[in-house]
Protein backbone atom coordinates (compact mmCIF):
# COMPACT_ATOMS: atom_id res chain seq x y z
CA UNK A 1 0.00 0.00 0.00
CA UNK A 2 1.39 3.29 -1.19
CA UNK A 3 1.93 6.04 1.26
CA UNK A 4 0.42 9.45 0.78
CA UNK A 5 1.05 12.85 2.15
CA UNK A 6 -1.18 15.85 2.40
CA UNK A 7 -0.10 19.15 0.84
CA UNK A 8 -0.93 22.65 2.02
CA UNK A 9 -4.27 22.65 0.19
CA UNK A 10 -5.31 19.40 1.77
CA UNK A 11 -4.82 17.36 -1.44
CA UNK A 12 -3.46 13.81 -0.93
CA UNK A 13 -0.41 13.22 -3.12
CA UNK A 14 1.92 10.26 -3.51
CA UNK A 15 4.65 10.54 -0.95
CA UNK A 16 7.33 10.11 -3.64
CA UNK A 17 6.00 12.96 -5.92
CA UNK A 18 7.41 16.41 -5.36
CA UNK A 19 5.23 19.51 -5.62
CA UNK A 20 7.13 21.10 -8.55
CA UNK A 21 6.66 17.94 -10.64
CA UNK A 22 2.92 18.07 -10.01
CA UNK A 23 2.74 21.63 -11.21
CA UNK A 24 4.75 20.82 -14.35
CA UNK A 25 2.44 17.96 -15.26
CA UNK A 26 -0.62 20.12 -14.66
CA UNK A 27 0.85 22.88 -16.89
CA UNK A 28 1.56 20.50 -19.76
CA UNK A 29 -1.96 19.22 -19.62
CA UNK A 30 -3.38 22.73 -19.70
CA UNK A 31 -1.25 23.67 -22.71
CA UNK A 32 -2.25 20.58 -24.62
CA UNK A 33 -5.91 21.10 -23.82
CA UNK A 34 -5.66 24.73 -24.93
CA UNK A 35 -4.01 23.66 -28.17
CA UNK A 36 -6.68 21.08 -28.86
CA UNK A 37 -9.39 23.65 -28.16
CA UNK A 38 -7.78 26.14 -30.48
CA UNK A 39 -7.56 23.59 -33.25
CA UNK A 40 -11.17 22.63 -32.73
CA UNK A 41 -12.62 26.13 -33.00
CA UNK A 42 -9.87 28.55 -34.12
CA UNK A 43 -8.40 29.88 -37.38
CA UNK A 44 -5.01 28.97 -38.72
CA UNK A 45 -3.21 31.12 -41.33
CA UNK A 46 -1.57 29.08 -44.10
CA UNK A 47 0.86 30.33 -46.72
CA UNK A 48 0.61 28.59 -50.06
CA UNK A 49 3.96 29.05 -51.78
CA UNK A 50 4.79 25.72 -53.40
CA UNK A 51 3.01 26.58 -56.64
CA UNK A 52 3.46 24.91 -60.03
CA UNK A 53 5.45 26.70 -62.70
CA UNK A 54 2.30 27.40 -64.75
CA UNK A 55 0.99 29.66 -61.97
CA UNK A 56 4.34 31.28 -61.20
CA UNK A 57 4.68 32.19 -64.88
CA UNK A 58 1.60 34.43 -64.71
CA UNK A 59 2.77 36.34 -61.66
CA UNK A 60 1.20 34.21 -58.89
CA UNK A 61 4.11 33.35 -56.57
CA UNK A 62 2.33 32.71 -53.23
CA UNK A 63 -0.84 33.60 -51.37
CA UNK A 64 -2.25 33.22 -47.83
CA UNK A 65 -5.36 31.26 -46.84
CA UNK A 66 -7.28 30.91 -43.60
CA UNK A 67 -7.99 27.37 -42.39
CA UNK A 68 -11.13 27.57 -40.27
CA UNK A 69 -11.38 24.69 -37.78
CA UNK A 70 -14.53 23.31 -36.27
CA UNK A 71 -17.19 20.80 -37.15
CA UNK A 72 -17.07 21.89 -40.82
CA UNK A 73 -13.49 22.97 -41.52
CA UNK A 74 -12.94 25.06 -44.64
CA UNK A 75 -10.44 27.23 -46.47
CA UNK A 76 -11.25 30.94 -46.74
CA UNK A 77 -9.63 33.68 -48.79
CA UNK A 78 -8.16 36.62 -46.90
CA UNK A 79 -8.14 38.99 -49.89
CA UNK A 80 -11.49 40.67 -49.15
CA UNK A 81 -10.44 41.33 -45.54
CA UNK A 82 -7.09 42.76 -46.61
CA UNK A 83 -8.72 45.06 -49.19
CA UNK A 84 -10.63 46.87 -46.42
CA UNK A 85 -7.36 48.17 -45.01
CA UNK A 86 -5.69 49.34 -48.21
CA UNK A 87 -4.33 52.89 -48.31
CA UNK A 88 -3.95 52.76 -52.12
CA UNK A 89 -5.65 50.63 -54.84
CA UNK A 90 -4.12 47.31 -55.82
CA UNK A 91 -3.77 48.56 -59.41
CA UNK A 92 -5.10 51.35 -61.61
CA UNK A 93 -8.57 50.85 -63.00
CA UNK A 94 -11.31 52.95 -64.58
CA UNK A 95 -11.77 54.96 -67.75
CA UNK A 96 -11.05 58.67 -68.08
CA UNK A 97 -12.97 60.62 -70.74
CA UNK A 98 -11.15 63.29 -72.72
CA UNK A 99 -13.15 66.09 -74.35
CA UNK A 100 -10.52 67.12 -76.90
CA UNK A 101 -7.87 65.28 -78.89
CA UNK A 102 -5.11 67.31 -77.23
CA UNK A 103 -6.39 66.31 -73.76
CA UNK A 104 -6.53 62.66 -74.85
CA UNK A 105 -2.89 62.80 -75.96
CA UNK A 106 -1.84 64.55 -72.74
CA UNK A 107 -3.60 61.98 -70.52
CA UNK A 108 -2.12 59.07 -72.46
CA UNK A 109 1.38 60.53 -72.14
CA UNK A 110 0.81 60.99 -68.39
CA UNK A 111 -0.08 57.33 -67.77
CA UNK A 112 1.43 55.31 -70.63
CA UNK A 113 3.73 52.35 -70.00
CA UNK A 114 6.27 51.69 -72.79
CA UNK A 115 5.90 48.29 -74.50
CA UNK A 116 2.53 47.81 -72.78
CA UNK A 117 0.09 50.66 -73.54
CA UNK A 118 -1.71 50.76 -76.91
CA UNK A 119 -4.44 52.83 -78.57
CA UNK A 120 -7.50 51.47 -80.39
CA UNK A 121 -9.43 53.54 -82.95
CA UNK A 122 -13.08 52.96 -83.85
CA UNK A 123 -13.62 54.62 -87.24
CA UNK A 124 -17.40 54.11 -87.32
CA UNK A 125 -18.34 57.40 -88.98
CA UNK A 126 -21.50 57.83 -86.89
CA UNK A 127 -19.72 57.36 -83.54
CA UNK A 128 -15.92 57.44 -83.95
CA UNK A 129 -13.67 57.16 -80.90
CA UNK A 130 -10.15 56.55 -79.59
CA UNK A 131 -9.44 54.35 -76.56
CA UNK A 132 -6.03 54.00 -74.94
CA UNK A 133 -5.57 50.80 -72.90
CA UNK A 134 -2.79 51.68 -70.48
CA UNK A 135 -2.36 48.20 -68.95
CA UNK A 136 -2.54 46.13 -72.13
CA UNK A 137 -0.47 43.00 -72.81
CA UNK A 138 3.26 43.44 -73.07
CA UNK A 139 4.91 43.37 -76.49
CA UNK A 140 7.83 41.33 -77.77
CA UNK A 141 10.13 44.21 -76.82
CA UNK A 142 9.32 43.89 -73.11
CA UNK A 143 11.47 41.95 -70.64
CA UNK A 144 8.61 39.54 -69.81
CA UNK A 145 6.83 38.88 -73.10
CA UNK A 146 4.39 36.41 -71.52
CA UNK A 147 2.94 38.88 -69.01
CA UNK A 148 -0.73 39.65 -69.80
CA UNK A 149 -2.38 42.94 -68.82
CA UNK A 150 -5.61 43.58 -66.97
CA UNK A 151 -6.94 46.05 -69.56
CA UNK A 152 -8.83 47.99 -66.88
CA UNK A 153 -7.03 51.34 -66.98
CA UNK A 154 -8.12 53.37 -70.01
CA UNK A 155 -8.44 56.80 -71.55
CA UNK A 156 -11.39 57.30 -73.92
CA UNK A 157 -12.03 60.03 -76.46
CA UNK A 158 -15.40 59.91 -78.25
CA UNK A 159 -14.93 62.32 -81.15
CA UNK A 160 -17.56 65.02 -80.46
CA UNK A 161 -19.28 65.88 -83.74
CA UNK A 162 -19.46 69.62 -84.42
CA UNK A 163 -22.79 71.41 -84.58
CA UNK A 164 -22.11 72.47 -88.17
CA UNK A 165 -21.47 68.89 -89.24
CA UNK A 166 -24.54 67.57 -87.42
CA UNK A 167 -26.70 70.20 -89.14
CA UNK A 168 -25.42 69.24 -92.60
CA UNK A 169 -25.94 65.54 -91.86
CA UNK A 170 -29.45 66.14 -90.48
CA UNK A 171 -30.65 67.85 -93.69
CA UNK A 172 -28.78 65.52 -96.03
CA UNK A 173 -31.25 64.21 -98.64
CA UNK A 174 -34.20 66.08 -97.13
CA UNK A 175 -36.44 67.83 -99.72
CA UNK A 176 -36.90 71.58 -99.20
CA UNK A 177 -39.18 74.08 -100.80
CA UNK A 178 -37.57 76.84 -102.78
CA UNK A 179 -37.74 79.53 -100.08
CA UNK A 180 -36.46 77.15 -97.42
CA UNK A 181 -33.54 76.02 -99.57
CA UNK A 182 -32.60 79.60 -100.47
CA UNK A 183 -32.61 80.58 -96.79
CA UNK A 184 -30.46 77.57 -95.94
CA UNK A 185 -27.77 78.64 -98.39
CA UNK A 186 -27.81 82.18 -97.00
CA UNK A 187 -27.57 80.95 -93.41
CA UNK A 188 -24.58 78.71 -94.13
CA UNK A 189 -22.74 81.13 -96.38
CA UNK A 190 -19.59 81.06 -94.23
CA UNK A 191 -19.35 77.29 -94.62
CA UNK A 192 -19.22 77.41 -98.42
CA UNK A 193 -15.78 77.06 -99.98
CA UNK A 194 -13.99 77.06 -103.30
CA UNK A 195 -12.46 73.69 -104.16
CA UNK A 196 -8.73 73.22 -104.46
CA UNK A 197 -7.32 71.93 -107.72
CA UNK A 198 -7.19 68.31 -106.62
CA UNK A 199 -10.80 68.27 -105.45
CA UNK A 200 -12.02 70.08 -108.57
CA UNK A 201 -10.34 67.55 -110.86
CA UNK A 202 -11.83 64.65 -108.86
CA UNK A 203 -15.35 66.08 -108.89
CA UNK A 204 -15.33 66.98 -112.57
CA UNK A 205 -14.06 63.50 -113.41
CA UNK A 206 -16.49 61.57 -111.17
CA UNK A 207 -19.61 63.72 -111.55
CA UNK A 208 -19.10 65.09 -115.04
CA UNK A 209 -20.05 68.57 -113.93
CA UNK A 210 -18.45 71.81 -112.84
CA UNK A 211 -18.04 72.81 -109.21
CA UNK A 212 -19.77 75.97 -108.02
CA UNK A 213 -17.90 78.73 -106.25
CA UNK A 214 -19.41 80.32 -103.12
CA UNK A 215 -20.38 83.43 -105.12
CA UNK A 216 -22.23 81.33 -107.68
CA UNK A 217 -24.21 79.63 -104.92
CA UNK A 218 -25.09 82.96 -103.34
CA UNK A 219 -26.26 84.25 -106.75
CA UNK A 220 -28.38 81.13 -107.10
CA UNK A 221 -29.82 81.63 -103.60
CA UNK A 222 -30.85 85.22 -104.28
CA UNK A 223 -32.31 84.31 -107.66
CA UNK A 224 -34.40 81.61 -106.01
CA UNK A 225 -35.67 84.11 -103.46
CA UNK A 226 -36.79 86.43 -106.27
CA UNK A 227 -38.62 83.58 -107.99
CA UNK A 228 -39.99 82.08 -104.82
CA UNK A 229 -43.57 81.88 -106.13
CA UNK A 230 -42.68 81.34 -109.78
CA UNK A 231 -43.38 78.24 -111.77
CA UNK A 232 -40.74 76.52 -113.81
CA UNK A 233 -41.00 77.38 -117.48
CA UNK A 234 -38.04 75.51 -118.86
CA UNK A 235 -35.11 73.36 -117.65
CA UNK A 236 -32.08 72.27 -119.60
CA UNK A 237 -28.71 70.68 -118.95
CA UNK A 238 -25.71 72.57 -120.25
CA UNK A 239 -22.70 71.00 -121.90
CA UNK A 240 -20.68 71.66 -118.72
CA UNK A 241 -23.00 69.41 -116.71
CA UNK A 242 -24.70 72.26 -114.87
CA UNK A 243 -28.40 72.97 -115.32
CA UNK A 244 -30.46 76.04 -116.19
CA UNK A 245 -33.88 76.75 -114.75
CA UNK A 246 -36.14 79.32 -116.43
CA UNK A 247 -39.04 80.68 -114.39
CA UNK A 248 -42.21 82.32 -115.63
CA UNK A 249 -42.11 86.08 -115.13
CA UNK A 250 -44.13 86.80 -112.01
CA UNK A 251 -41.93 89.22 -110.10
CA UNK A 252 -40.80 92.66 -111.08
CA UNK A 253 -37.15 92.57 -111.93
CA UNK A 254 -36.99 88.82 -112.40
CA UNK A 255 -37.53 89.01 -116.15
CA UNK A 256 -37.64 85.24 -116.34
CA UNK A 257 -33.86 85.13 -116.65
CA UNK A 258 -32.40 81.61 -116.41
CA UNK A 259 -30.62 80.64 -113.23
CA UNK A 260 -27.47 78.52 -113.39
CA UNK A 261 -27.76 75.51 -111.09
CA UNK A 262 -24.40 73.85 -110.35
CA UNK A 263 -24.20 70.08 -109.99
CA UNK A 264 -21.78 70.17 -107.06
CA UNK A 265 -20.65 72.66 -104.46
CA UNK A 266 -18.09 72.39 -101.66
CA UNK A 267 -18.41 72.99 -97.94
CA UNK A 268 -15.58 73.62 -95.52
CA UNK A 269 -16.48 72.34 -92.04
CA UNK A 270 -14.85 70.46 -89.21
CA UNK A 271 -16.64 67.15 -88.56
CA UNK A 272 -15.37 67.27 -84.96
CA UNK A 273 -15.69 69.92 -82.28
CA UNK A 274 -12.58 72.10 -82.23
CA UNK A 275 -11.11 69.97 -85.02
CA UNK A 276 -9.49 70.99 -88.27
CA UNK A 277 -11.94 71.84 -91.10
CA UNK A 278 -11.92 69.77 -94.29
CA UNK A 279 -13.32 70.26 -97.81
CA UNK A 280 -16.31 68.04 -98.62
CA UNK A 281 -18.11 67.92 -102.00
CA UNK A 282 -21.92 68.12 -101.95
CA UNK A 283 -24.25 67.25 -104.82
CA UNK A 284 -27.10 69.68 -105.52
CA UNK A 285 -30.31 68.00 -106.69
CA UNK A 286 -33.88 69.04 -107.44
CA UNK A 287 -37.20 67.61 -108.53
CA UNK A 288 -40.07 69.37 -110.31
CA UNK A 289 -43.57 68.83 -108.94
CA UNK A 290 -46.59 70.61 -110.41
CA UNK A 291 -44.43 73.31 -111.91
CA UNK A 292 -42.50 73.91 -108.68
CA UNK A 293 -39.06 72.72 -107.62
CA UNK A 294 -38.14 70.74 -104.51
CA UNK A 295 -34.47 71.11 -103.67
CA UNK A 296 -32.16 68.79 -101.73
CA UNK A 297 -28.47 68.06 -101.41
CA UNK A 298 -26.41 64.92 -100.90
CA UNK A 299 -23.07 64.95 -99.10
CA UNK A 300 -20.56 62.92 -101.03
CA UNK A 301 -19.38 59.94 -98.94
CA UNK A 302 -19.74 61.36 -95.41
CA UNK A 303 -18.36 58.10 -94.06
CA UNK A 304 -15.17 58.57 -96.05
CA UNK A 305 -14.77 62.12 -94.73
CA UNK A 306 -15.08 60.97 -91.10
CA UNK A 307 -12.80 57.97 -91.64
CA UNK A 308 -10.17 60.21 -93.20
CA UNK A 309 -10.37 62.60 -90.24
CA UNK A 310 -10.10 59.72 -87.74
CA UNK A 311 -7.07 58.29 -89.50
CA UNK A 312 -5.43 61.69 -89.50
CA UNK A 313 -6.03 61.82 -85.73
CA UNK A 314 -4.57 58.30 -85.41
CA UNK A 315 -1.35 59.47 -87.05
CA UNK A 316 -1.24 62.49 -84.75
CA UNK A 317 -1.70 60.28 -81.67
CA UNK A 318 0.95 57.78 -82.81
CA UNK A 319 3.46 60.56 -83.41
CA UNK A 320 2.84 62.41 -80.13
CA UNK A 321 2.50 59.39 -77.79
CA UNK A 322 4.95 57.02 -79.53
CA UNK A 323 2.45 54.18 -79.01
CA UNK A 324 1.03 51.66 -81.45
CA UNK A 325 -2.42 52.62 -82.75
CA UNK A 326 -4.75 49.89 -84.02
CA UNK A 327 -8.01 50.32 -85.90
CA UNK A 328 -10.39 48.11 -83.94
CA UNK A 329 -11.37 47.32 -80.34
CA UNK A 330 -9.61 45.48 -77.46
CA UNK A 331 -10.61 41.92 -76.64
CA UNK A 332 -11.67 42.79 -73.11
CA UNK A 333 -14.10 45.40 -71.80
CA UNK A 334 -13.07 48.06 -69.31
CA UNK A 335 -14.48 45.87 -66.49
CA UNK A 336 -12.11 43.06 -67.48
CA UNK A 337 -14.73 40.83 -69.10
CA UNK A 338 -13.76 39.06 -72.31
CA UNK A 339 -15.51 40.26 -75.45
CA UNK A 340 -16.51 37.62 -77.99
CA UNK A 341 -16.57 38.67 -81.62
CA UNK A 342 -16.60 42.43 -82.13
CA UNK A 343 -15.95 44.17 -78.86
CA UNK A 344 -16.39 47.60 -77.40
CA UNK A 345 -14.62 49.92 -75.00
Amino acid sequence: MSQTTENAEGVLLPSNLHLNETLRLDGDAVDKLAELGSRATGVEILKIDDLPASLRSIGLMSFPLALVHGENPKLQSLKSFAEEWRDTPEFRRGQAKALTLDSFIALVNRHKVPDTSVVFADSNWKAPSLTAVIDYHQTENAADTDAPGWGKHRVHYPFPLSEEWKRWIKDDGQPMEQAEFAAMIEDRMTELAAPDDGLRIMVERDFQTTVATPSQLITLSRGLQINVESKVKDMRTLQSGASQVVFEETHTGADGQPLAVPGVFVIRVSPFFMGDPILIPVRLRYRVRSGKIMWFYQIYRPDASITEAVRAAMQDVAAKTELQVFEGTPEMRSDGAIVSGVGGA
